[in-house]
């Protein structure tokens, strides 16, 4: 049995506006389906076999989405925030009725690769540290790096409130870098498990999620979807 929806909510998923405009879009002539006119926002249509187009401009329907974003310095890892611009917000018009959600978080000041999807499944199965999901960072680091650093992270560093972190990796590349593995995303973790060894984090750059790498053709605050390898390669940890 094919999967129908109303025409409206099928628009709002696609960005075209809330209930009341696209109710206000309809009346006016501007939508149509399979090249009718369609005045009542609540008729079903079948977003697998119905055209709808806004405008003449075709909507393209897609229920989940799957995303990589080169997550800039001063943005929010939020759907939504009063002070600061979110990743969410740096996308373009069709995507912000979607309910998409980044996946994990990233701080405000970190920078790299961040997912953005609304699928809730296929997320969990990334967050999760049962799913033993590597997250590789680059770190810049202020403070004299410890000879048995590596030692420390693989015995599990224990924060300064007592918790105690999974067994991670921690590689001196450079004078003052690090490059880090985890497999957890605990509040400022990498800064934490860092301060615990006497260093602080000036600068963060998370560069992978498991096999998932940022696109290297990316720059700061763009994205694009993801592939269907990356993404099944993501989801196969979720099953």
């Amino acid at each position: 049995m094919a999967k129908t929806m109303r025409v409206d909510k099928l628009l709002g998923h696609t960005g075209w506006g809330t209930r009341r405009e696209l109710k206000e879009l309809c009346k006016g002539g501007h939508v149509t389906i399979n090249g009718a006119v369609c005045r009542d926002s609540s008729q079903k249509v079948d977003p697998a076999a119905d055209v709808i187009a806004v405008d003449g401009q075709a909507v393209s329907y897609e229920e989940h989405i799957y995303l990589m974003l080169y997550k800039p310095a001063g943005v929010v890892s939020a759907t939504e925030d009063n002070v600061s611009p979110t990743v969410i917000g740096l996308l373009p018009r069709q995507y912000q009725g979607a309910g998409l959600f980044p996946v994990g978080r990233l701080d405000k000041d970190t920078t790299g690769l961040l997912l953005i999807t609304n699928d809730g499944t296929w997320a969990h199965g990334i967050t999760s540290p049962k799913q033993h999901m590597d997250k590789i960072y680059d770190a810049g680091v202020e403070g004299d790096i410890p000879a048995d650093l590596g030692e420390r992270f693989a015995a599990g560093i224990v924060l300064d409130d007592g918790l105690h972190c999974l067994p991670a990796q921690a590689v001196q590349t450079g004078p003052q870098s690090l490059t880090v593995v985890v497999q957890e995303g605990k509040f400022h973790q990498v800064k934490r498990m860092c301060a615990a060894v006497g260093l602080k984090v000036v600068r963060l750059h998370r560069r992978s999620i498991g096999s998932v790498v940022l696109d290297a053709r990316l720059e700061p605050g763009q994205f694009r979807p993801l592939t269907v390898a990356e993404r099944e390669a993501l989801k196969g940890r979720s099953r």
